[in-house]
């Protein structure tokens, strides 16, 4: 089916304002980076992420599903089909003696529920207040920070499978290992959470999330458009550590460079192609593997 075609049906069944034609992703990414996407959709609402999926199933068109655009990489030829960003929002809190269980839309930013939670004195979240993404990317991913990850404060997930129906799944059943989760070798698309954390002292949980702010700030270059942390933590060292020992800080391809505050991070300096990053990150990898035999694996994913 052509995009066109694609685009006609959709503008009748959603809003037509979330639905692009030939939509720049650059500009739905932290990177900064990709082509178009033939077909960009933003779900508010888990009735439009069924309509979506009815019709890509039907007539056999490639889906990508994208949360924040925190994490990944798009090419520079963009991304075919039909790209379904989940923005499904809501924050809903229930105070229980012992425990507070929040509910929390798929696409709500990390930085907005801590903030939410640090207004009802809820502490446990602190780690995710600088973490660029959604909580459906976030809980995909097991993303974590400052010793905190998400697996520590998830009670249950609700998500659409693969044939359409809403289910959900607790803790255990999500399978949480770093970066990584049950979700993630799966097509199912996460649509809400809910949290179980405790209470805590306000003056406390802000200091924490003032802390965790003023080391990323000194301490990684979020002056600059990325993907976050480039590469995973090895089993036995440290990446960042590594690529730093290989003399690799400042190594640029094009505007693409391993930044010079943060081995660990490759920044778009300002109109690096995935192209440019891509000969950054196969650099990276060869040199620290030909210098200490380790291989690297990377964090971030790549969309095409």
């Amino acid at each position: 089916m052509e995009k066109n075609q694609i685009y006609e049906i959709l503008i009748k069944k959603l809003p037509k304002e979330q639905v692009k034609i030939d939509e720049p992703m650059k500009g739905h990414t932290n990177f900064k980076i990709g082509g178009n996407a033939d077909i960009f959709i933003t779900a508010k609402k888990t009735e439009e992420i069924l309509e979506v999926l009815k019709l890509a199933k039907e007539n056999a068109i490639k889906l990508t599903i994208l949360g924040n655009g925190s994490n990944v990489l798009v090419s520079d030829e963009g991304i075919r089909g039909i790209v379904l960003k989940i923005s499904i929002p809501g924050i809903d809190i229930k105070k229980e003696k012992e425990r507070a269980i929040i509910k929390v839309g798929a696409g709500e930013p990390l930085g907005k529920v801590s903030y939410s939670l640090l207004n009802e004195e809820i502490a446990g979240f602190e780690f995710a207040s600088g973490i660029p993404g959604t909580m459906g990317g976030a809980i995909r991913m097991n993303a974590g920070a400052y010793g905190g990850e998400m697996k520590d404060c998830i009670k249950n997930v609700t998500y659409i499978d693969g044939n359409g129906n809403l289910q959900s799944l607790s803790n255990k059943e999500c399978d949480f290992s770093y970066r990584h989760s049950i979700f993630f070798d799966k097509t199912w698309i996460i649509v809400n959470a809910e949290l179980e954390l405790a209470y805590g002292d306000k003056k406390e949980i802000k200091e924490k999330i003032d802390e965790y702010a003023k080391s990323r700030r000194e301490k990684q270059p979020i002056n600059f458009p990325s993907a976050g942390s480039t590469f995973k933590r090895g089993t036995d060292f440290i990446t960042a550590k590594l690529i730093d020992d290989c003399n690799l800080k400042g190594y640029a391809v094009g505007d693409a460079e391993v930044s010079t505050l943060h081995a660990g991070f490759v920044i778009n300096k300002g109109n690096a192609t995935a192209k440019d990053v891509m000969a950054v990150i196969e650099h990276v990898k060869k040199t620290v593997l030909e210098k200490t035999g380790k291989q690297i694996e990377l964090e971030i994913e790549i969309l095409d």
